[in-house]
C-alpha cells in the first residue's frame, strides 16, 4: 500500500515508518528536519514537507496515497510546562484544524483508509474496574479536543472511509520525556504522579505502539485502545521502576495536591485499568511487554546506552 504517515518523527512515528518500509509498504513521511529526511530517505521512503494547516500543499502531498497515518502531535517540552494550559495550543490545533484537513484532503483524493492517533487518558475513573472502548469519553479540559479529532474521523466513516482511532495509554520508552522526571524524583524518594498508589496505570511501550498502528491497518473501523496486557497499580509501576533503579520504594503525593496540578493533574489522577482486548481480537496484535515491570530493564538499558553515546548519566 502506499501510506502517507505525518507525525513521522515524533517518538511513535519514527518507529512506524520502519516497520511499514520491512513489510513492503511504499511510505512518504511527512519531515522538515534534514536529519530525519536523510534517515528515512535512506531506509527507502519518501519525504515531504507540508504543513497540515495548509488544505491546498496538503491535498498535493497525499494524492495517489492508500492510507493517511495521522501520529502528528505537538507535546509541551518539558513535565512541568505540561501543566500550563497555553503549553498545548497547537496540539490542539493540529487535532481540531489540522485533523478535520486531512479528513477533508482524504475524502477529495479518494484515500480509502484513515489512522489517528487519539488518547487513552480521556476515559473516567473507573476504580478497579475494566474500561473498553463502550466506556464513553471523558477528557479533562487540557485534552478536551482529542473529541474533535475523534468526530472528523467519525465524518470520514460516515463519508464511507474507513477510519481507525488508536487510543494509546501511557507511553514510556528510553525517548519518552517523563521518564526522566520519573526517575529523578524516584531517586528524591517520591512518586512524580499525582493520585494515590492504590490507582491504576495503563502503560504501553514506544516499540509496542509502533506494532500496534502497523497491525490496526488490518483492523475494521472502529476505535480501539492501545494498551500492554496488565494494568499496574501506583505503587507497582512506581515501585518496580524504583527497583531497577536500586533505590526504596517512593511516597505519594497528598491527595489534597491534585487540583494544584490543574486540569493536566485531574486526569494523571485518573485510575485508569484500560483493557487491549478488542485490538488483540481484531488484530492478532500483542505487546512485547506484558507490563511495565517487564519493560523497565530494557528501557533504563536503553537510555543508560544513549547517555554513554551522548557522555551524560542516565538522571541526575
Amino acid at each position: 500500500m502506499r501510506i502517507f504517515v505525518s507525525g513521522s518523527t515524533g517518538v511513535i512515528g519514527k518507529r512506524v515508518v520502519p516497520l511499514l518500509l520491512a513489510q513492503g509498504h511504499s511510505v512518504t513521511a511527512l519531515v522538515r528536519k534534514p536529519a530525519a529526511r536523510q534517515a528515512f530517505e535512506r531506509l527507502g521512503a519518501a519525504c515531504v514537507s507540508v504543513d497540515l494547516f495548509d488544505a491546498g500543499a496538503l491535498k498535493r502531498a497525499v494524492a495517489g496515497h492508500e492510507v493517511i497515518v495521522n501520529l502528528a502531535t505537538h507535546m509541551p517540552s518539558s513535565s512541568w510546562r505540561m501543566l500550563m494550559r497555553s503549553a498545548w495550543r497547537l496540539n490542539d490545533r493540529i487535532r481540531t484544524e489540522g485533523v478535520a484537513n486531512l479528513v477533508d484532503t482524504a475524502l477529495d483524493c479518494g484515500i480509502g483508509t484513515l489512522v489517528q492517533e487519539s488518547f487513552a487518558l480521556t476515559y473516567p475513573d473507573r476504580g478497579d474496574h475494566w474500561i473498553d472502548e463502550t466506556t464513553p469519553l471523558e477528557p479533562s479540559d487540557y485534552n478536551r479536543t482529542v473529541l474533535d479529532a475523534e468526530k472528523s474521523l467519525a465524518r470520514f466513516c460516515a463519508a464511507g472511509g474507513r477510519s481507525l482511532v488508536l487510543r494509546f495509554a501511557a507511553f514510556y520508552g528510553p525517548d519518552a520525556m517523563q521518564m526522566q522526571t520519573y526517575i529523578s524524583s524516584l531517586r528524591r524518594g517520591w512518586a512524580a504522579l499525582p493520585g494515590g498508589p492504590d490507582g491504576y496505570v495503563s502503560s504501553i511501550s514506544h516499540d509496542d505502539a509502533a506494532g500496534a498502528v502497523v497491525a490496526a491497518l488490518q483492523a475494521p473501523a472502529g476505535a480501539y485502545t492501545v494498551v500492554d496486557d496488565e494494568p499496574v497499580r501506583r505503587a507497582v509501576f512506581f515501585g518496580s521502576l524504583a527497583q531497577e533503579l536500586g533505590v526504596n520504594p517512593p511516597r505519594f503525593l497528598p491527595r489534597w495536591t491534585t487540583p494544584l496540578f490543574g486540569s493536566v493533574g485531574k486526569a494523571m489522577s485518573r485510575s485508569l485499568r484500560l483493557s487491549n482486548r478488542k485490538l488483540k481480537s481484531a488484530t492478532g496484535w500483542a505487546p512485547r511487554f506484558p507490563s511495565v515491570r517487564e519493560g523497565w530493564a530494557e528501557m533504563l538499558a536503553q537510555m543508560n546506552e544513549i547517555g554513554r553515546r551522548n557522555g551524560s548519566s542516565l538522571a541526575s
